[in-house]
C-alpha cells in the first residue's frame, strides 16, 4: 500500500556552490527526471528549503527501499549534486493532499 513519506535530499560533494540550481550540471535531465515523478504521481510535492542546502520532498511510495531506488535514477543523484539525508514516513493532520 502507497503512503505519505517526507524525503530531505541535501547537497552532494558535486554541487558548485559558484552556480545557481538551475545552471548546476545537468540541469535540464534532472528537471525532466523530477517532472516525470511528479507527473506519474510519485512526487506530490517538492522544492528548496530556502537557506539550507536541502530540498523537501513528500512522495507517495510503499517504502524506504522504493523511494532510495526511485530516487537514485536522478542524473543529480548519479553524479553526486544530490544524496538522499532522510526517509520519514508522514502523516497529514491538518489539510489534504488530493
Amino acid at each position: 500500500m502507497r503512503r505519505l513519506f517526507a524525503v530531505i535530499r541535501s547537497r552532494g560533494p558535486a554541487w558548485d556552490d559558484c552556480r545557481p540550481l538551475d545552471d548546476q550540471v545537468e540541469w535540464a535531465a534532472h528537471a525532466a527526471f523530477m517532472n516525470g515523478l511528479a507527473a506519474e504521481g510519485f512526487v506530490a510535492l517538492g522544492g528548496p528549503l530556502e537557506g539550507t542546502p536541502d530540498v523537501l520532498l513528500v512522495v507517495r511510495a510503499t517504502d524506504d527501499a522504493e523511494i532510495t531506488e526511485r530516487l537514485s535514477a536522478d542524473p543529480w543523484a548519479r553524479n553526486g549534486l544530490l544524496i538522499v539525508k532522510q526517509i520519514c514516513p508522514w502523516w497529514i493532520r491538518l489539510g489534504s493532499l488530493s
